[in-house]
């Protein structure tokens, strides 16, 4: 079901990504889930290899850019040789310029110790909001359940109070919409509603390995253009593509035939994606990425 790619990956009408100088403060995140299969004989010639050798010269060429990861650094079980032998030489060599979310796969290994271990103090305690540029962006733990995950939403309802911004993106593993294998509505739609309520703008998962964009929409999967988050799903880090399965309502754009990254530019007031392949040669003639520009509430 996935989209002929000239149409998947056209920007959004309307909504262009500008090329003039923006005003104010500006911070570029490149991101994307579902990253190191560690199955690959050499992880130099893996999926992973190939997208990070792709954002590691966007971060040579930008210092201040950072790396937001959707999870499932690695598989199949997220356990501490993973890491070593197949995250680390890969998507490792800028971990310092990483904030992380942990996946379902994290957490094959008991509390998803080893997860912990790699990151140190940049996973916090599973959630953790910091600034980036202008923009307030917040992780948080989809993998939690009970007391736990209640502690994590009064700690979010906190956190937005605490420190309103204009502008707020929030990540997380698992998408609460999606077309594709792991079919919704899924986890976290209570997030979303508090995000919803707070004005936030943002929401970026993985879990499923595509890349998709919905329309600004609310926790009930309604669209309202004007205080909807949208979602991005960039299941796309190298690990291997699924299929998609359905048509979500409010998907805009639809992608599983090749590995990338999403380029977010946090601007004042505003923001500006674009999907970058891992192997442009690779993308057929005439085919445009994904991008376009939206504007904070």
């Amino acid at each position: 079901m996935t989209l002929p790619l000239a149409a998947a990956l056209a920007p959004v009408a309307g909504h262009a990504a500008s090329d003039s100088a923006p005003s104010g403060p500006v911070h570029t995140v490149y991101t994307a889930g579902d990253i190191a299969r560690c199955i690959h004989p050499d992880p130099r010639w893996s999926g992973a290899a190939a997208t990070g050798r792709l954002v590691e010269g966007l971060l040579a060429a930008d210092p201040d850019a950072s790396v937001l990861t959707l999870g499932d650094h690695t598989y199949p079980r997220g356990a501490a040789r993973e890491f070593a032998d197949c995250y680390a030489p890969t998507w490792g060599r800028f971990r310092e310029r990483t904030w992380p979310t942990p996946g379902n796969h994290e957490y094959h290994s008991k509390d998803a110790a080893p997860y912990f271990a790699y990151f140190g103090a940049r996973a916090g305690r599973g959630y953790y909001s910091l600034r980036l540029g202008s923009w307030l962006v917040i992780s948080l733990d989809s993998n939690l359940a009970g007391a736990r995950h209640a502690a994590q939403l009064d700690w979010l309802r906190a956190e937005l109070a605490r420190a309103p911004s204009r502008c707020t993106l929030a990540f997380w593993h698992h998408p609460l919409y999606t077309s594709g294998g792991h079919l919704g509505p899924g986890r976290m739609r209570d997030a979303w509603d508090i995000l919803y309520r707070a004005g936030a703008e943002l929401v970026l998962s993985g879990h499923d390995h595509d890349y998709e964009r919905f329309a600004p929409q609310d926790a009930d999967g309604r669209l309202d253009r004007a205080r909807g988050l949208r979602q991005f799903v960039v299941g796309t880090g190298g690990a291997y593509a699924t299929p998609f399965l359905q048509f979500t309502p409010n998907s805009e754009v639809r992608e599983a035939s090749f590995d990338g990254v999403l380029r977010l530019r946090l601007l004042e007031g505003a923001y500006e994606w674009q999907f970058l392949p891992a192997a442009p040669e690779k993308v057929p003639a005439g085919a445009v990425m994904d991008r376009g520009r939206g504007e904070c509430h």
